[in-house]
């Protein structure tokens, strides 16, 4: 019965994959927050068997781990450095307004929220990359299922409000505060290729199930489950305190490695799958989680969650216009950092600036490579404090 449910599990995804595909309405809801509704109700009407709760835990363990290097194959490390100009400067004050403003509310919070440092591990890493960070970082703290589905479900509904004022009103605020005036491409000029651009659309699934594509994907998956076992081996040899961010940080260098051997950069569709496999794990995880404890406002997580955000776009915009950098390629760069790369073509046609597609793409696939090591390096420098 068991291993039933599991199939079902991983295959239950693919149906809402199907729907985003083929429906408006259901597209603009997005695969994962439709993965965490599912999985809630699945996981409270009360047909799951009493036993299954550790293969659930096995499950989102191992779907987070084998996700990461999917998601990480199709890099091109150099190429994106190279393109990248103020946009990499950009990225880095989004960074450092995120850790500034978490370590504030580190402060703030330590006495009366034990878990505080958690909650930082979680925001940095999410806010400089996106959801596969926010759930490696989950496992890696070993940060339990209700918190997360609080954060997350709290992120999501304060990132819609976000856009929408960084796609409306936020542009003709910014461009008197930055004094520079955006840089506009000549007409024709390249901004990024038709892969970059659709790489994380709900149509970029179509021709998967091509035998030449299902070949190459089966090669990289067997990659990613070695890169798994091999960091898992590494983890091993240490402490369980230790043993699990050791693993989660070997898995992305291995897999950013892997990104650098041309063969397996090439290998078509990696990254949906690996998207795939996180929708798996949003289901898995919304599945484990009461409605009961959704019930009421956790007032704390939801502050932590608005002050980051908006604590931490007013500390970028600040440290951008010190920096002389103009207001379209902030925009878009905060919301690839804040809410990932799939937002920044939605802001960049509502900014009418093609030039700053590729700078906002580049820019949210590195936060996708760099948001594991800060996520839970922050975790733990915090937790360490001494005040």
């Amino acid at each position: 019965m068991n291993v039933l449910l599991a199939i079902l599990f991983i295959a239950f995804p693919a149906l809402l994959v199907y729907l985003c595909y083929r429906f408006d309405a259901f597209r603009k809801i997005g695969t994962v927050l439709l993965c965490y509704i599912a999985g809630m109700v699945v996981g409270n009407v009360g047909i799951l068997p009493a036993g299954f709760a550790p293969v659930q835990t096995a499950m989102a363990d191992m779907s987070v781990a084998l996700a990461l290097p999917l998601l990480l194959f199709s890099l091109d490390v150099r190429k994106w450095f190279r393109i990248a100009g103020k946009g990499m400067l950009c990225m880095l004050l989004a960074t450092l307004s995120i850790i500034a403003v978490t370590f504030a509310l580190q402060l703030a919070l330590r006495a009366g929220t034990p878990d505080a440092w958690q909650l930082s591990g979680l925001a940095v890493g999410v806010y400089t990359g996106g959801t596969p960070n926010l759930a490696a970082i989950k496992s890696a703290l070993g940060i339990d299922s209700d918190t997360y589905i609080l954060f997350h479900t709290y992120d999501t509904v304060i990132s819609l409000f976000y856009i929408f004022l960084m796609s409306s009103v936020a542009r003709p605020f910014f461009v008197r505060y930055m004094r520079l005036r955006p840089y506009l491409a000549p007409d024709g000029a390249p901004t990024a290729d038709a892969e970059g651009d659709d790489a994380e659309s709900i149509g970029a699934y179509a021709g998967m199930w091509k035998p030449a594509v299902l070949k190459g994907l089966g090669a990289a998956i067997l990659l990613s489950a070695a890169i798994v076992g091999a960091s898992a081996f590494l983890g091993g040899l240490l402490p369980p305190t230790a043993g699990t961010a050791v693993t989660i940080l070997s898995i992305t260098t291995l897999g950013i490695a892997a990104s650098f051997v041309r063969p397996v950069r090439r290998v078509q569709k990696t990254f949906q799958a690996g998207m795939y496999v996180i929708y798996v794990f949003c289901f898995v995880v919304a599945s484990m989680t009461r409605l009961d404890s959704l019930i009421h406002v956790d007032f704390a997580i939801l502050g932590y969650v608005a002050a980051s955000i908006f604590g931490s776009l007013l500390l970028h915009a600040f440290l951008c216009r010190v920096a002389k950098i103009d207001a379209d390629t902030f925009i878009v760069t905060s919301v690839s950092a804040i809410c990932s790369p799939p937002f920044v073509p939605v802001v960049a046609a509502a900014l009418k600036n093609k030039a700053v597609l590729i700078t906002g793409l580049t820019t949210g696939i590195v936060g996708y490579a760099i948001g594991n090591y800060l996520g839970i390096s922050i975790a733990y420098i915090f937790k360490g404090l001494p005040f």
